[in-house]
């Protein structure tokens, strides 16, 4: 396929840019299991939970990983830390007028300094000078802003601290934020919980190269990045026990379908396993789900492989249709915007 068959056109004011008053208060858009498209409120998605249903969460945490420096020649420059390799190094997108080379100094907010080690491709191996009982993360949490889109046309506020962050995130390690799983609060947890759903968590630390646009024509061509992510034992034995009871996988957002597929293609025999490491797996149309049976997800850019990602399940022309149905019905859009709730459709047009 091609990447401008998942091209629509999106008015700009249709792009959220701050959260809705309540986690909750979002508009839900359902592809229904018969095909069909309901417009729905956020607490309906209650509604489609049944009691063998086990929901799979990304706990990943955001960092505040954008951080404003100068250097000691006087030129500004910005970091995206994309990933914390240890207590003291990172790797980083730095935006400057001029690269910085290695052995170069930057202070950061007039608070410490770090030093630029090397560059690899993209990003700048940096290591932090650590005051006594502080991390290179323990610096970054104090002194960072949080690294919202670049669809997000205004400066980070106090706001963003919490709402671009799940309620129940837990591991420090994103530099954006697993969307779909903003919507939920306690209250609404706890409802899923009494229902009879049992919840689990896997982790994808979610990196900068989210937001990289699709720049070839034929999509097979394209090449993910990479991002780590961890499927841990018991939530393998929540997902084995949930298929035994005739029970469906909820994928609470993309990161979710693409750690639990990808510990599952990555194992032996293509069946699920725990598994830790690293995966760059690009869902397609015409992919095979091993895990997942049903996906909550935001609406994506066009073109994205995020939304490559829901066409696989749902089908190309549904998805297309959907999206359309969206735009028409002024539904928000991105990080901060309304969510969908995808049933797989049959791939007779696959």
């Amino acid at each position: 396929m091609k990447r401008q068959d998942f091209y629509f056109d999106l008015p700009e004011e249709l792009i959220a840019q701050a959260p809705t008053q309540e986690r909750t208060g979002s508009r839900l858009l359902v592809i229904e299991p018969d095909g069909q498209l309901s417009d729905k409120q956020f607490p309906n998605f209650l509604d489609y939970v049944q009691p063998n249903d086990c929901l799979i969460f990304n706990n990943t945490k955001v960092i505040p990983a954008r951080l404003f420096g100068q250097k000691h020649s006087g030129g500004k420059v910005e970091f995206l830390v994309e990933r914390i390799l240890d207590d003291r190094r990172v790797l980083t997108h730095i935006r400057s007028s001029n690269a910085p080379k290695p052995g170069v100094k930057i202070r950061i907010e007039d608070q410490f300094d770090v030093e630029v080690l090397g560059r690899d491709g993209a990003l700048f191996e940096v290591a932090f000078e650590l005051p006594a009982g502080e991390t290179a993360l323990s610096l970054i949490e104090a002194c960072g802003h949080m690294p919202l889109p670049p669809y997000i046309e205004r400066a980070d506020g106090e706001e963003d601290k919490t709402r671009y962050q799940t309620v129940y995130s837990e591991k420090p390690g994103a530099v954006a934020a697993p969307t779909a799983g903003l919507h939920f609060d306690e209250k609404l947890l706890e409802k899923i919980r009494q229902k009879g759903a049992a919840i689990g968590f896997v982790t994808l630390h979610v990196g900068a190269g989210t937001f990289k646009p699709v720049q070839v024509d034929d999509i097979s061509e394209h090449r993910m990045h990479s991002e780590v992510i961890e499927v841990l034992p018991e939530t393998v034995d929540l997902i084995h026990r949930t298929k035994q009871k005739g029970g469906r996988v909820f994928a609470i957002g993309t990161t979710s379908v693409r750690s639990l597929e990808s510990a599952a293609t990555l194992s032996e025999g293509g069946q699920l396993a725990a598994y830790q490491g690293e995966t760059d797996i690009f869902i397609t149309p015409g992919y095979e789900f091993k895990v997942v049976d049903v996906l909550l997800t935001n609406f994506h850019l066009p073109e994205s492989t995020l939304i490559m990602l829901v066409s696989a399940l749902a089908g190309y022309e549904k998805t297309m249709q959907a999206y359309q149905h969206a735009v028409a019905q002024k539904y928000r859009f991105f990080s901060y915007g309304d969510a969908m709730l995808v049933h797989p459709q049959q791939k007779t047009e696959q």
